[in-house]
C-alpha cells in the first residue's frame, strides 16, 4: 500500500519544479537586453552625429597687389565727321560713270559726266557776243576821239560788253558742272544714279564719307564730369572685329550737362583705316586713372549690404565678414583700399550660404607654388640639361 502511494508523490513534485523553473525563467529574460534592441541604440548615436554642422564648401582667392586701371565704359557707333552729297548742278543725261561704291577718291577727281553739248554751245553763242561787243567798244573809243559819237553812246556799248562778258563766263561755269567732282577726300558710300539717267538740277548722285578719322560720341553721366578731359587715352573694342583693339583719344568733353538726361557729350577720335568703318558699334573704354601697385581682389568677393561693401574673409577655417573700402573697379578685380591685408584669403564662390562666423571647407586651397614659377624652374631644369 505505502509503495503505490509514492509515485503520485514525485510526479507532483517535478511537476511544480518544472513550472518554478519557468516562471524564473521568464522573469529574468525581461530583465536582459535583446539582440533587436542593441541594433535599435545604434542609430541613435547616428543621428546625434549627423546633427553637428558641416562646414561650406567654398572657393577662395588671396588679397594681391596688381596693377589697376580706372576706368568708364560705354557704346557707341562709330561716325565720320566729314561727308559729303554729291548733287549736280545742272541738268542733263548722264554719259558716263567714272567712280563706284567703295572706291577712294581725291577731292576734284571726276566721278561721272553729264552730256555737254548744249552748255557748250551756250558758251560759244556767249563768246560771240562778246568778241562783237569788244569790237564795237574798240570802234566806239576811236570815234569818241574824233567827237564822231557821244559819250553816253560809247558807255553805253561798255555797259553790254561787261554784261555780255558776264554771261560768258557763266556759259563756261555751267559746261564745268557737267564734269561731276568730289568734293572732299574719301571714299563712295553709295551711288544714286546710273548711265542715261536724266539728271535734274539738285539731283544727289554720290555720297562720300571721309573715313580717314572717325567719332565716337559718349552721353557721360555727370557724376563722371571732373574725370573726362580733352587728350586722355581711349580703347575701343568693335564687334564686327572680335579680338581686336582700336586706340584713339577724347577730342572734345562738351562744357553743358543734359538737364533731361543727366548725361554730357565726350567725342572720342580713332585714326580711320585699320578696318573699321562708320556706323560700326564699339564698346568703348575711357582710361581716367592707373595705379601700378595697388590691393586687389577678385570682383567676384565683393558683398553689397545698403551700400556698404564687404567681402567673407576667411580666419581659422571660418568665414568672417569683414567691412571694406572700395576703390578702382577694373574689369574683374577691385581695389581695397582699406579693410584686408595683403595675402588674406577671400570667398568668391559659395558666400550665398555662408553666415558670419560660419565654418568652411576651402575647395581651392592655394598651391605651394605658383603655377607660373612652377613653370620657370621646369624650363630653367630643361636648358641646364
Amino acid at each position: 500500500m505505502k509503495t503505490s502511494r509514492r509515485f503520485p508523490l514525485s510526479r507532483s513534485a517535478a511537476a511544480l519544479a518544472l513550472a518554478i523553473s519557468l516562471a524564473l525563467a521568464g522573469c529574468g529574460g525581461g530583465d536582459q537586453p535583446s539582440g533587436d534592441q542593441t541594433a535599435e541604440a545604434k542609430p541613435a548615436e547616428g543621428q546625434a552625429a549627423d546633427k553637428k554642422v558641416e562646414a561650406v564648401p567654398v572657393e577662395v582667392a588671396a588679397v594681391a597687389r596688381r596693377p589697376i586701371s580706372a576706368s568708364y565704359s560705354g557704346t557707341a557707333n562709330l561716325e565720320a565727321p566729314s561727308e559729303a552729297q554729291v548733287v549736280a548742278k545742272t541738268s542733263g543725261v548722264l554719259l558716263e560713270l567714272l567712280a563706284e561704291e567703295g572706291d577712294q577718291v581725291k577731292a576734284g577727281q571726276v566721278l561721272a559726266r553729264i552730256d555737254p553739248d548744249r552748255p557748250r554751245l551756250e558758251m560759244q553763242r556767249a563768246r560771240a557776243t562778246v568778241s562783237k561787243l569788244e569790237n564795237n567798244y574798240r570802234r566806239s573809243q576811236e570815234l569818241l576821239a574824233s567827237k564822231m559819237v557821244s559819250a553816253e553812246a560809247s558807255d553805253q556799248i561798255r555797259y553790254d560788253l561787261e554784261a555780255a562778258r558776264a554771261a560768258y563766263e557763266l556759259a563756261k561755269l555751267e559746261l564745268s558742272y557737267t564734269n561731276i567732282v568730289a568734293p572732299i577726300d574719301g571714299v563712295i558710300a553709295s551711288r544714286s544714279v546710273k548711265t542715261g539717267n536724266l539728271i535734274q538740277l539738285n539731283s544727289s548722285l554720290f555720297r562720300i564719307v571721309d573715313d580717314s578719322r572717325l567719332e565716337a560720341v559718349l552721353n557721360v553721366p555727370e557724376r563722371d564730369l571732373a574725370t573726362m578731359r580733352e587728350g586722355l587715352a581711349v580703347r575701343m573694342l568693335a564687334d564686327a572685329m572680335p579680338g581686336k583693339s582700336f586706340e584713339g583719344v577724347i577730342d572734345r568733353v562738351s562744357p553743358v550737362v543734359d538737364g533731361g538726361s543727366g548725361t554730357f557729350r565726350v567725342v572720342t577720335a580713332f585714326p580711320g583705316g585699320q578696318g573699321l568703318r562708320p556706323g560700326m558699334f564699339g564698346r568703348i573704354e575711357v582710361v581716367y586713372d592707373q595705379r601700378a601697385d595697388a590691393l586687389t581682389v577678385p570682383r567676384a568677393a565683393l558683398l553689397d549690404d545698403a551700400g556698404q561693401s564687404s567681402v567673407y574673409a576667411v580666419r581659422e577655417n571660418k568665414a568672417v565678414r569683414v567691412p571694406v573700402e572700395v576703390g578702382h573697379l577694373s574689369g574683374e578685380l577691385a581695389e581695397i583700399r582699406k579693410g584686408l591685408e595683403e595675402g588674406e584669403q577671400v570667398v568668391t564662390a559659395g558666400k550665398v550660404t555662408l553666415r558670419d562666423g560660419a565654418a568652411v571647407e576651402v575647395l581651392n586651397p592655394p598651391s605651394a607654388a605658383p603655377v607660373a614659377d612652377v613653370a620657370q624652374v621646369a624650363a630653367t631644369a630643361h636648358a641646364g640639361n
